[in-house]
């Protein structure tokens, strides 16, 4: 079965549970989703379903992509993923998939494009230290430091430098659903999600272990109290 939905970031927020506990959530807008391809086995050698998110002008598409969209009479969608599935029987051609896919309690892991930072030093980008901050005469506060010796005479492959950091696709995994709403289709996630606001994220059901058991917390048998014993004043 489908566990997984395509949607936007559109922001963070926070909400009260029954407690009054404030919960920090990220407010995602999930699908809907259209459903514009099915992979079979017998055709593809895979099954798997191609789900469409968000509307486009045709004048966007090139034309190869918009006699796709115009041979499935579908409206055409800006992104496009696909999702494996065992069973692809019980979905069709122009399907929608709606934030009811999941429910309050759910595990789920969301990847996104992180935010571009542009060029940044090793301090920034990898929380180096620094150099000293005292007697005025240093020029090294936030210089790298030694990135070799004399051997091997060049700089290793995956050396910690400066360089682009951010804009990268990232996952954040085990966030949990917090509340969904599927009138208006969006999903509150607990906690920060990778990407700007308006971002195309993914949401997937986690594929981590979710442990539900309540730890049982048993109390360490008090030590006993050594008696003293009085001896008898010496006459």
């Amino acid at each position: 079965m489908l566990k997984s939905i395509l949607g936007n970031k559109i922001g963070m927020t926070q909400i009260f549970d029954e407690t009054g506990n404030m919960i920090p959530v990220t407010v995602i807008n999930a699908g809907p989703c259209t459903v514009t391809g099915i992979r079979t086995n017998e055709k593809n050698g895979y099954t798997a379903l191609q789900l469409g998110f968000g509307d486009i002008k045709e004048k966007a598409l090139k034309n190869p992509v918009k006699g796709q969209f115009k041979k499935l009479e579908i409206t055409p969608k800006k992104y496009l993923r696909e999702f494996r599935v065992d069973d692809v029987s019980a979905y069709k051609i122009g399907q929608e998939i709606k934030a009811d896919l999941f429910k309050a309690g759910d595990y789920v892991d969301i990847s996104g494009v992180s935010k571009g930072k542009g060029f940044a030093g090793g301090v920034k980008r990898y929380h180096f230290k620094g150099g000293v901050q005292t007697h005025g005469q240093s020029d090294r506060q936030r210089a790298p430091g030694s990135i070799g010796s004399q051997g091997p005479q060049h700089v290793l492959k995956g050396m910690r430098m400066a360089g682009h950091m951010g804009n990268v696709v990232i996952t954040t995994q085990k966030l949990k659903v917090v509340k969904v709403d599927n009138e208006k289709n969006l999903i509150l996630i607990n906690g920060a999600v990778p990407g700007v606001n308006g971002n195309m994220v993914v949401v997937n059901k986690t594929v981590k272990k979710v442990s539900t058991a309540i730890p049982d917390v048993q109390k360490k048998p008090q030590a006993k109290k050594k008696e003293v014993k009085k001896e008898a004043p010496k006459k």
